[in-house]
């Protein structure tokens, strides 16, 4: 029957505007000024290891050491009220009815993971089936962590159906030889081009990982 891929933050949990937010005000501390929107552009979809690199280089040297304990501080506070994304239970849900298996495959690392699945209620839907950038030695956009995810699954890429909100993971899950769905309900529909189909709503998840 395949199996489905899904990406956490933005797909799974409606993180990603808050994260973003904390993370230009921290900028915005170092001098680096940013809006959410250009913030969300430059970073949806990215390792941690990543953003540092991009960080490094809006700043023209290492952030300091404090940069990432500060963030992650913050980041972790403002997810006290986070929810999942509108619609993703039920479409989770009937995926899972129809026999395709399913797991997580994040930028995010596993103790985040654990918290914001935790939170919105939907750790219990992929416990044991959850994989995380930290798991491969390369992040999005490489195709690493969906191939890891998908070997450890036990499925060939070929069988595998990935669901992205990010420019990184798409072209990752492409690279990887796998059908890609781009969720534009935060990203421009054009910066998902590379993706297989795009969709803005959740309750159409089900027909088109049967397509």
């Amino acid at each position: 029957m395949g199996l489905v891929i899904f990406d956490c933050d933005g797909v799974l949990v409606d993180s990603e505007v808050p994260s973003n937010r904390v993370l230009a005000e921290v900028l915005g501390e170092l001098g680096v000024h940013l809006s959410l929107h250009e913030t969300m552009d430059r970073f949806m979809g990215l390792s941690w290891a990543s953003c540092l690199a991009q960080v490094q280089e809006l700043l023209g040297h290492p952030p300091p050491p404090t940069f990432t304990e500060a963030y992650m501080t913050r980041r972790d506070a403002a997810f006290a009220t986070l929810e999942a994304v509108p619609g993703v239970h039920a479409a989770v849900a009937a995926v899972q009815a129809s026999g395709v298996a399913t797991c997580v495959a994040s930028s995010g690392e596993h103790e985040k993971m654990r918290m914001t699945l935790g939170r919105t209620g939907l750790w219990d839907a992929f416990d044991g089936r959850i994989f995380s950038a930290t798991d491969v030695q390369r992040g999005k956009p490489a195709p690493d962590l969906f191939l890891h995810a998908a070997a450890s699954m036990g499925h060939v890429p070929r069988a595998c159906t990935v669901v992205e909100d990010a420019p990184p993971g798409v072209a990752g899950a492409r690279a990887a030889g796998m059908r890609v769905l781009g969720f534009a309900r935060l990203t421009a529909p054009e910066r998902l081009a590379q993706a297989d189909a795009v969709f803005a709503d959740m309750a159409e998840l089900p027909s088109l990982v049967a397509a």
